[in-house]
């Protein structure tokens, strides 16, 4: 759906705690968190302006949010195992 929030804890409720605790204490977790939530909010954007970029950037950068996004859960998932 065009300009829906992806956000971690719009996606991820049931890691609020998680996503809370690395964010705190795992500077690289942060990090990569914050590009996602800049790089949702571009897409969101972009999306609701009717995408004033070509498919291949879209792409790329829907691509790129989804590489992310994987990473980040990963982390998650690490940091409740341990």
């Amino acid at each position: 759906m065009l300009g829906e929030k992806h956000s971690l804890t719009n996606d991820f409720p049931e890691h609020l705690n998680s996503i809370t605790k690395l964010s705190e204490s795992d500077t690289e977790f942060a990090k990569q968190a914050d590009k996602y939530d800049k790089l949702d909010k571009e897409i969101r954007s972009l999306e609701l302006k009717d995408a004033p970029i070509g498919d291949e950037q879209m792409h790329q950068l829907k691509h790129d949010r989804s590489e992310l996004k994987d990473w980040l859960y990963n982390c998650l998932l690490q940091a409740e195992q341990s």
